[in-house]
């Protein structure tokens, strides 16, 4: 089945069916609220809750509702999940969408704190997430893959480093004595992924909060406090794959395991990078997995032929021709609006949670509801 019939089994249910029932039953919904009710029904959160209630004991609140609700947070763009108990109770459609017919039946704040943590340990985002792109995307062919990573300011204090371990003394340059062996140099982390699986790779970024340094559009360098999110996007501004590591970590170092998680869910023809990931291990990865990997040339490693490519570029530019890597590589631009639309628009710049489990939750509600949004776009 190809994406469009896919996605209109969806939106002609949701359109026929389920908008015209449930003003029926609570009245004229606005465009937020329709969109609230297209992301929830087409993420089907249900199936990945198990509800506690039976069980021995004091019963928990229904887990189903305080997802729909942090659902809603994302698509209503609000601050803090105190922002978003006064919204539910002040707004009786947008309380029954989530599953509560009266302001008694909301539970506490902490209650949705707990929640909270409890979606964050067994990672429900990611898992909804993945299960819909798996669904939506899984027989499609993806043209460009878009991979880059944005900045994710956190409100707690960086993680201290251990110490470095001091070195053996290094080796002279040079011949090495009669009888002395060269010393063999340690594999970097981009050689060793090569060999490694999914697991192992994700285990051995690191993801605790520190401090980052990146040079902006306009070419000067800015820090921040925090994390730093690692986005592979389809053709469609659609979200594929998502990793959180720490600031400091470099963009190439995500970018193995990004194309191994991406494989495991769609398949793509292009993989679309900037200068960050001009490394061999990548082009050798994104070759391996049958991929065609179009990365700009990063000047500090190659200046003779940056300037090359320049000159060349304005030569062509003069007899208005581009080559088919230019036509290409001009889709890149995906994975940037797919960062802006989720600090602008999704939650991504309102992060009051601490920890990476906790992070990456919250931008995960966020990625649902972005990816949601831009899927319904191929069927409106």
């Amino acid at each position: 089945m190809s994406l469009f019939d896919n996605l209109s089994g969806y939106w002609f249910r949701i359109q026929d069916s389920l908008f015209p029932w449930m003003e029926e039953r609570i009245g004229e919904l606005t465009n937020k609220q329709l969109q609230l009710v297209t992301v929830l029904e087409i993420i089907r959160l249900e199936a990945f809750i198990q509800n506690c209630v039976g069980f021995p004991g004091r019963p928990l609140e229904d887990r189903i509702a305080i997802a729909r609700a942090f659902v809603a947070k994302m698509v209503y763009n609000l601050s803090t999940t105190r922002a978003l108990l006064d919204r539910l109770e002040c707004d009786i459609k947008l309380r029954r969408i989530c599953g509560w017919g009266k302001k008694s039946q909301v539970p506490s704040e902490s209650t949705f704190s707990r929640a909270f943590a409890e979606f964050a340990e067994g990672e429900l985002p990611q898992k909804i997430h993945a299960a819909l792109i798996k669904e939506t995307y899984g027989d499609q062919l993806v043209g460009h893959i878009s991979r880059d990573s944005t900045k994710i300011e956190a409100r707690e204090k960086p993680v201290k480093k251990a110490k470095p371990v001091k070195e053996e003394p290094k080796q002279k340059q040079g011949r090495p004595k009669k009888g002395e062996e060269p010393k063999k140099k340690d594999p970097t982390r981009l050689e060793q992924q090569l060999v490694m699986t999914l697991e192992e790779m994700l285990k051995d970024i690191p993801t605790d909060c520190d401090v980052g340094t990146k040079q902006n559009s306009k070419g000067f360098k800015e820090s921040w406090t925090g994390y730093k999110l690692h986005i592979d996007a389809g053709d469609g501004q659609i979200p594929i794959s998502c990793i959180l590591t720490s600031a400091s970590l470099h963009d190439s170092q995500a970018a193995i395991p990004l194309a191994s998680m991406t494989d495991l869910r769609t398949t793509n023809c292009y993989d679309l990078m900037d200068s960050a990931y001009d490394a061999a291990q990548i082009k050798e990865h994104s070759l391996s997995l049958g991929h065609v990997p179009i990365i700009d040339i990063n000047p500090r490693r190659n200046t003779k032929l940056k300037e090359e490519i320049k000159t060349e570029a304005k030569r062509r530019s003069l007899l208005n021709i581009s080559t088919p890597e230019e036509v290409r590589y001009r889709e890149r631009s995906t994975v940037e609006r797919v960062n802006g639309r989720l600090k602008d628009e999704f939650g991504g710049l309102m992060i009051r949670v601490r920890g990476n489990a906790k992070v990456m939750c919250h931008l995960m509600f966020g990625i649902l509801a972005l990816t949601v949004d831009q899927l319904t776009r191929f069927v409106t």
